[in-house]
């Protein structure tokens, strides 16, 4: 029954974009998170704007290694056509200035703005009581204190614990059952799929880069 509804559904493309980044397609056994009315079950990992205008993920996690900039966040929710999720510190960035960068991405447009693992938790809750759109803190380790992160305002999990995230999912899982879990699930549908059976609710999915994208297309046009 289940695969006669998705050969039901109704495809439309264009004669120029055929060519879009798919995630894989084992995502869309996650449950997804609702986010006011907005059903999410795949984010892709980056900024670039090129792989955002040419995906079909339900969201962005738009997360970088360095300082955010509200430059960077604008643009980047102003070429989107799907919701983004801001990282704005916790790390190196912290204090007043994550509070302030996470008003100011949500005055942007943001669906949600992601804090990283080393934040603290009266930081969290800062941030969590200066905005109104859902706050999601990254989990690192098995031994994060995930009770007291909830008390502070964390609204979404994200857990990226490398190849043991699936087992950090499990556990926290049986713990919270009903808090909402994203999760990395990896590049295969495998591992994605083990991830989501572990209790994730939605995956972030890391996508080739523009130049593994093109040197794929190259080989194609030089055969």
């Amino acid at each position: 029954m289940e695969e006669m509804k998705k050969e039901q559904i109704p495809q439309i493309g264009s004669r120029l974009r055929q060519h879009i980044l798919k995630i894989p397609e084992a995502v869309f056994q996650a449950s997804g998170i609702i986010i006011n009315g907005r059903r999410i079950k795949s984010f892709v990992f980056t900024t670039d704007l090129a792989i955002i205008r040419n995906c079909d993920a339900d969201a962005v996690f738009a997360v970088y290694p360095f300082t955010p900039q509200q430059a960077i966040s604008d643009a980047i929710i102003r070429s989107s056509y799907i919701p983004v999720f801001c990282g704005v510190g916790g790390g190196t960035t912290k204090g007043i200035r994550t509070v302030s960068l996470a008003k100011d991405v949500e005055s942007q447009g943001a669906m949600g703005v992601v804090l990283n693992a080393p934040i603290s938790d009266l930081n969290l809750l800062a941030v969590s009581n200066a905005v109104d759109i859902p706050v999601i803190i990254t989990v690192t380790h098995e031994g994060t204190d995930i009770a007291s992160r909830l008390q502070h305002g964390a609204a979404i999990l994200n857990i990226a614990c490398g190849k043991e995230t699936p087992n950090v999912v499990r556990k926290i899982r049986s713990e919270f059952p009903n808090v909402p879990l994203v999760a990395s699930g990896g590049k295969t549908n495998e591992s994605i799929y083990e991830t989501i059976v572990a209790g994730a609710n939605a995956i972030t999915y890391t996508p080739p880069s523009t130049q593994e994208l093109f040197k794929e297309l190259m080989a194609k046009y030089r055969t």
